[in-house]
């Protein structure tokens, strides 16, 4: 298959008159990205670069419709929103992609006002307002409120889109209430740390540094 960059630069210049500027675009075509513009939320793919399974653009190529989905993959690290268009380049089945921070995508149920969780043998309903972090470990979900540890099957990507605005994703583990933040601190190796209320100390990784320090403003 033979594109011209030139070509494939119009597509980008037009989907940047109504896209965010945090966009990144991306072009795929056979089972490889022919092109792809970094925007704020960067999953760093580059041209020559092969599909991978079951992301956006091998959902579109694959099934030749519109695709829109918040997907976390484990090639990437880092959750995305995508909206993925079927198109054609010199007659060939190409793939436009746009890819944006995963708070963009459209909720489609009203935030969580509670948390059921369970210890041991008994389940529990939590006020969302009471859960201090959210934290995915060795493949389970687990809430705190109180200091304590509360085991929900809801998997983290799929609160951290029903979760209110006052939560923010930090890491691929976590997700924080920020009314519980105290403070936000570096380490040794001056990476950002979030320390809350309670003593708590979470990692904030570079993958989310972007999206922390928009929604924190500083």
């Amino acid at each position: 298959m033979d594109f011209k960059i030139e070509q494939l630069k119009q597509y980008s210049l037009i989907m940047e008159e109504w896209v965010p500027k945090e966009a990144s675009i991306a072009i795929a075509a056979g089972d490889q990205y022919i092109y792809y513009q970094a925007g704020g939320h960067d999953l760093h793919l580059k041209a020559g670069q092969k599909i991978h399974p079951n992301s956006v653009a091998d959902l579109v190529l694959t099934r030749g419709c519109r695709i829109e989905a918040v997907l976390e993959d484990a090639l990437f690290q880092v959750p995305y929103y995508g909206i993925g268009y079927p198109i054609e380049i010199n007659g060939e089945k190409a793939a436009l992609v746009v890819i944006l921070p995963p708070h963009h995508a459209v909720p489609i149920t009203s935030p969580y006002k509670f948390l059921t969780g369970k210890q041991e043998d008994e389940w529990k309903p939590i006020s969302i307002e009471k859960v201090s972090h959210i934290e995915s470990l060795q493949k389970k979900t687990w809430f705190y409120a109180n200091k304590e540890p509360y085991k929900t099957s809801i998997p983290l990507k799929e609160l951290q889109l029903r979760l209110p605005d006052n939560f923010l994703r930090i890491h691929r583990s976590y997700i924080v209430n920020i009314s519980f933040i105290d403070r936000i601190v570096r380490d040794f190796s001056s990476n950002l740390l979030i320390q809350l209320q309670d003593g708590t100390e979470l990692p904030v990784s570079q993958s989310y540094m972007t999206d922390v320090r928009a929604v924190l403003g500083f």
